[in-house]
């Protein structure tokens, strides 16, 4: 009996595995908003760590040589491609269960710790994509402005914005939507990715058409909150911001001028990060500095130049929008408005890249004497995102309403 137990209890975590695996997926897509758009790409097994997404190159249109002249014929055209290549990274993470916490409630706990990593993954899967989109050089500031910098409260996301884009995607020949996502059949489209400080903006304009509203019965994307003058909005949590990296305050005045400057606040990771990178920059007072170094222990900044400061005086990257006060910088917030086949993906469902890994208790042998020890984990074996064609996809930066 004590056999069979053992091996009905193997035979139950093997066959639940599928049950996971779905339930990772499934939390996963809830985020999967920017990974859902572009052109996918599958890796073979032992196919390397990088995918080649293809294009054909346009023919050159040229009246002469184009104008036929009667009884004689012209030489042929070749066929050319351009090959955009991405290299796949792996994410993933676990959690350990321990035999105390997994006596009562053995499947709660691995669903519930599937769903968290399944949440986790799924982040950062957008977050990659996101970053990836928005390295197009395709950019528009709201307002008319010219610079991140010179965006203030009035440069938020309207209409005209909107309809500015359309026309350079337009402009650039931009192939436009033309099938959902399961592959039925739609009007015509861009598609847009934004925040929704964004939409809340948008949808003071009379023009603005909700969902609730549409004539025509359309299979419409998970997300999708509207439409405007040929562009489907879609609302993502994960849509980009540029905050302002480093916002600080001096511990203490300089005695006389210094490389040095003990920071008031301790910083956070991504701070951190960044203050601890050589040949980054810093402003105090308007003047700018480079990084050489940084003590975590004592919180203080070394930078290559000579500087005099006050005490409280402001230490800031200019990263993000205009000054607002003390040099804190507003919050500019990126929507993206793009074609078909502006970007390429690993396809994660189609490719079956992301799976949970559950080792039960006792699973590590010796290593685990006691059977004290099970987790589970999640793991996207292999994942890209590539934009292919930079002027299909553009990236407006704006500010928000407060």
């Amino acid at each position: 009996m004590a056999i069979n137990t053992t091996l009905n209890t193997a035979n139950s975590a093997y066959f639940n595995k599928q049950f996971y695996d779905k339930k990772l997926l499934e939390t996963a897509k809830t985020r999967l908003v920017h990974a859902s758009f572009g052109q996918k790409r599958s890796i073979p097994r032992h196919g390397g760590k990088r995918v080649e997404f293809r294009k054909y190159n346009l023919f050159t249109p040229d009246v002469d040589a184009l104008t036929l002249v009667e009884g004689v014929t012209p030489e042929g055209q070749s066929l050319s491609q351009s090959d955009v290549e991405a290299e796949v990274s792996q994410y993933g993470a676990y959690v350990e269960v321990s035999d105390l916490l997994d006596l009562t409630a053995y499947d709660e706990v691995l669903a519930d710790s599937a769903e968290l990593l399944g949440e986790q993954l799924g982040t950062v899967i957008e977050w990659v994509t996101r970053d990836a989109m928005c390295a197009t050089t395709n950019v528009q500031y709201a307002n008319g402005k010219e610079d991140r910098n010179e965006l203030d409260g009035d440069c938020v996301l309207t209409v005209d914005e909107i309809r500015k884009a359309v026309r350079t995607l337009k402009k650039n020949k931009a192939r436009m939507f033309t099938t959902a996502i399961d592959g039925s059949v739609r009007r015509p489209h861009f598609v847009c990715i934004c925040s929704p400080d964004a939409t809340y903006d948008l949808q003071n304009d009379p023009l603005w058409q909700d969902v609730s509203k549409y004539s025509n019965a359309e299979q419409i994307y998970s997300g999708e909150i509207g439409r405007l003058f040929g562009v489907v909005f879609v609302e993502s949590t994960e849509a980009k911001v540029y905050h302002q990296t480093i916002w600080n305050l001096t511990r203490q005045s300089a005695n006389s001028t210094t490389n040095t400057i003990p920071l008031r606040n301790a910083p956070t990771p991504e701070q951190l990060k960044y203050l601890s990178t050589p040949g980054n920059f810093v402003y105090i007072a308007g003047a700018e500095l480079t990084i050489t170094g940084f003590n975590e222990t004592t919180n203080t900044l070394t930078v290559a130049e000579n500087v005099t400061y006050s005490l409280n005086a402001a230490v800031y990257t200019d990263d993000a929008g205009a000054i607002t006060t003390n040099y804190r910088e507003r919050d500019v917030h990126a929507t993206l408005v793009f074609g078909a086949d502006a970007y390429g993906v690993i396809d994660v469902d189609g490719s079956g890249t992301m799976e949970t890994i559950i080792k039960p208790h006792g699973s590590e042998g010796s290593g685990d004497p006691l059977n004290q020890r099970a987790t589970v984990g999640a793991k996207v074996a292999a994942y890209a995102a590539k934009i292919l064609n930079p002027l299909w996809i553009v990236r407006i930066e704006h500010a928000v309403s407060e």
